[in-house]
This record gives C-alpha cells, sequence and structure tokens, in this order.
C-alpha cells in the first residue's frame, strides 16, 4: 500500500510538472506573437508590454500574464493551454485586481483577453457574452476575435 501511495504522489507530480511545462509553452508562444505586434490590438496603439505580472494589495492578490499598456487603456490577456468556461470569472475579476494592485491605471479603460490553444464552443459563447477578446494561434498568425470587446 505504501508502494501504491508513493507512485501516485510521484505521478502527480510529473503531472503537474507537464501541466506546468505545456501552459509555460503556451504563454511563451502568445507573448512571443503579441510582442511582435504589440502595436495594434482591440483597436488601440500600444507602447508597452509586461508578462506575469504579479501583485497583491487589500486582499486583491492576482498574477496577469500579458499586460498591454498606453496612457489610456490597458489590455490584460490571461493565457492558458486549454481554457475553460469556468476560468472566465477570474478573467473579470483581473478587471477589477488591476486597478487595486496598480492604481495608476484607476482611470485607465480595461480590455480583457483570453488567448488558448483550445477554443470550444461554450468557452467562445461565454467570453463573447462578457466581452473579453478571444485570441487564436491559426498556423504562424494570431487571430484576435473582439467583435464583442467590453471595455471594463
Amino acid at each position: 500500500m505504501e508502494e501504491l501511495k508513493d507512485a501516485v504522489k510521484k505521478l502527480c507530480k510529473e503531472n503537474g510538472s507537464f501541466k506546468n511545462n505545456i501552459g509555460a509553452i503556451a504563454e511563451e508562444l502568445f507573448y512571443n506573437s503579441i510582442k511582435k505586434g504589440q502595436t495594434n490590438f482591440f483597436g488601440e496603439k500600444y507602447d508597452a508590454i509586461w508578462r506575469n505580472l504579479k501583485s497583491k494589495k487589500d486582499n486583491a492578490e492576482d498574477e496577469y500574464d500579458i499586460v498591454l499598456e498606453n496612457c489610456s487603456s490597458v489590455a490584460l490577456i490571461e493565457v492558458k493551454y486549454k481554457a475553460h468556461e469556468n476560468d472566465i470569472p477570474s478573467i473579470l475579476r483581473k478587471a477589477q485586481t488591476i486597478r487595486i494592485n496598480y492604481p495608476e491605471y484607476k482611470d485607465h479603460v480595461i480590455y480583457l483577453g483570453l488567448a488558448t490553444l483550445h477554443f470550444y464552443k461554450d468557452l467562445e459563447t461565454e467570453c463573447k457574452k462578457n466581452g473579453i477578446a478571444m485570441i487564436k494561434q491559426v498556423g504562424d498568425t494570431l487571430v484576435i476575435i473582439d467583435g464583442e470587446l467590453k471595455p471594463y
């Protein structure tokens, strides 16, 4: 029984590492693609791009995978290897926490985006319903679907 427990622990640890590696690959892929074309997203021209910003102020701990900024707006792009519609509430929360964690953005318009290697119908429906842009990698091209983008 102890051998089985040890084997399960090892498998769980390896599976976690595998998922983390795949997630890191997705983040690298989307970051590099966005950085290459950073000047024009969501109808805005952006001056700066950051990745993996982490902050915690006033119970608003959060991590922002990709952040694009100009003088009047901020685009927050959540990156997932395989996103799920259950990810939508945490993406929406980022529009609130960014203003707490980075007070310099309190008057900026916030745009939200989801970059994932796999979209499915219900996820697309939830993104559109909540005004979240969908970012897909199609071959060597980044496709942004932002027709129903909502400013926050």
